[in-house]
């Protein structure tokens, strides 16, 4: 069994095919829909570092900032016209509340011109109640299903976050560890976007029986997305 076909992207990323759906992934972490569009990006995170800050864990508190500039940057790139948030956008049910004025402003001017879905997620299961934005449970586009969690088993067709996925790869000065797509061409779960989000080495048992053939990893670099086979991963 192989891992999906995929080119390289002018924009330093991967274009694959999705269930039959041209997609790219993209250096940023985020997802590119052309055919329709439109900007898919997964667990923001906002307002982690102040979460942990009021258990006694003291983080620098620039995590909704450093987030918001970055998704700021990739949708002026890319101009979409619908922007998807696929769930875990805020850390907590309260972290809407402890966001920054400017923070809120520059997250409320995401939607300006676009559509913006909010899909609820684990970490934020009502959804935003401030910023603009439709709020759903999941959604279906270009014949794809938009979810945060992705269900068990094969589910060809499905674009999910939630899993943080990792890949720890060997190079010739040691071992890296790097956030990453993983895609077996029928199904996709990105990455983290948020700063503060962790990372779940692909290898994890959590994503055993998810993918119907090795799934292939899109390893975000400094430059560029690395295709990784699965035998060239590394566990943690």
């Amino acid at each position: 069994m192989t891992s999906p076909a995929w080119t390289a992207s002018p924009c330093g990323g991967l274009d694959v095919e999705l269930s039959g759906s041209p997609v790219t992934l993209c250096l940023s972490g985020a997802l590119w829909m052309p055919g329709d569009s439109a900007l898919v990006v997964g667990d923001l995170h906002l307002e982690k570092g102040s979460a942990y800050a009021r258990r006694g864990q003291l983080l620098p508190p620039y995590d909704t900032r450093e987030t918001l500039a970055r998704l700021s940057a990739e949708v002026a790139r890319r101009g979409p016209k619908t922007l998807i948030l696929l769930g875990d956008s805020f850390h907590d049910d309260q972290a809407e509340a402890r966001l920054a004025p400017e923070d809120a402003r520059d997250l409320a001017a995401l939607a300006q011109g676009r559509t913006l879905v909010w899909v609820t997620g684990n970490h934020d299961e009502d959804g935003p109640r401030l910023a603009p934005g439709e709020v759903v449970a999941d959604l279906s586009l270009a014949g794809l299903t938009l979810r945060h969690e992705p269900e068990a088993g094969p589910r060809p067709g499905e674009v999910s976050g939630h899993l943080h996925p990792c890949a720890r790869i060997s190079g010739p000065r040691g071992q890296v560890r790097r956030r990453c797509f993983a895609t077996d061409g029928l199904r996709l779960i990105l990455p983290a976007f948020g700063a503060y989000a962790g990372g779940l080495n692909l290898l994890d048992p959590a994503f055993e029986g998810l993918f119907a053939t090795p799934p292939l990893a899109g390893v975000l670099g400094t430059q560029r997305v690395h295709a990784v086979g699965r035998r060239s991963l590394c566990p943690d």
